[in-house]
This record gives C-alpha cells, structure tokens and sequence, in this order.
C-alpha cells in the first residue's frame, strides 16, 4: 500500500512514473527546490507546464535561438541526471534537435557538460551529466543551464514538455565514496535537506 504520509516514498512513487537510468530507490527528483527561469515563453506556455507533471502541456519559447532553461538552487546540489520529455510526433519542427547542459556556481562561470545530438525524439531524453558516464558520478553546482541550440526542421521557438532534476541518495554513493580518494558524500542531497545551521 502507497503511504501517502511519508514524503521518501512519496518522491520514490513519483520516480516511478518516469524512465530513468537509475534504479528509482536511488533516486530523488528535486527540481522542487529550485528557482526556474526562462530565456522566453509564449503566454499560455510558460514555466508552470514544465512542472505540472502534464505530457498534454508544454514550455514553448518566444524569442531568438538559443532557448535556454536556467535550475538555480540556493546551495550547491548533486546532480546526476536531468530528463526531458519531447514529442516529437505531435511538435514537429518545435522539437529539439541539438540541447547542451550546462553548470556552474552563476551564470558568469557556467561550463558545459554535455550536448546531445536528437533525432525525432518522443518520450523521456535522460540525460547523465557525469563526463565518465560508466561511473555516473554526479556533477555538483548551484546552477545548472539547459541550452536548446536548434530544433528539427530549423524551427524557430521550441517545446518541452516536462523537466525532472534527479540527484542521488545517500545511500546510492556511499561505497563509490568509500572506493574513491574524494571525501566522504557530505555533499549529497539527502545529507544537505537533513543539515541543520547551528
């Protein structure tokens, strides 16, 4: 039985609504604690679709290429993937055809961390961030930049369906820490919503 009192299982029933490369119980998707903007927005297709968990609705820019989505948290995050539902059957030329994903601590020093090439894309783009994809480590920032360069057909303006942010749980990178010469996995978004100031 769902319990719906209990926010972890909560976040790990909302997991398993959507594809990813990771198994769900290792995951939390925490694009709730960010502050979104966008490059431009049609009225009526604005950032609210983005988040509505609704694959009926839909982002759609408004103004010159590139069409960009800016994640800004208020402390530095984990993050290991990013997914984005496209559809292509229904958006045609409003589809991405070529996206990088960028992070760094603001805009000034944002770097980017991987671009991908789509061809007719429909479903969920799960898009891994570490550079050394077999070991998936995740990419940690206070802003994270998704960069649409083009769309299919030379469109103009773009749609994107819905955008999730997963970061991993503790216990998901504990013995790749522990394996690892880095420090122990203080960074990672279950420890930082469990800290307290004192």
């Amino acid at each position: 039985m769902r319990n719906d009192t209990d926010p972890e299982a909560r976040i790990i029933e909302r997991c398993k609504e959507y594809k990813t490369s990771f198994s769900y119980d290792d995951l939390y998707e925490i694009g709730s604690l960010a502050t979104w903007s966008l490059s431009s927005w049609k009225p009526g297709n604005d950032l609210e679709n983005l988040r509505d968990d609704e694959l009926s609705t839909y982002w759609q820019s408004d103004g010159t290429q590139p069409h960009l989505v800016n994640i800004q948290f208020s402390r530095k995050v984990f993050v290991s993937q990013i997914s984005l539902q496209i559809d292509h059957k229904q958006d045609e030329s409003y589809t991405p055809s070529k996206i990088t994903i960028r992070a760094g601590t603001n805009f000034a020093d944002l770097q980017d961390l991987r671009t991908l090439e789509l061809s007719e894309p429909t479903g969920w783009i799960d898009i891994q961030l570490s550079p050394d994809l077999m070991k998936n480590r995740p990419i940690g920032a206070h802003l994270f930049q998704i960069c649409i360069k083009s769309n299919h057909q030379n469109g103009k303006d773009t749609r994107i369906r819905q955008i999730k942010v997963f970061a991993p749980k503790l216990r998901s990178v504990v013995q790749d820490d522990l394996d690892s010469d880095d420090e122990m996995p203080s960074r990672t978004i279950e420890f930082q919503m469990h800290a307290t100031v004192r």
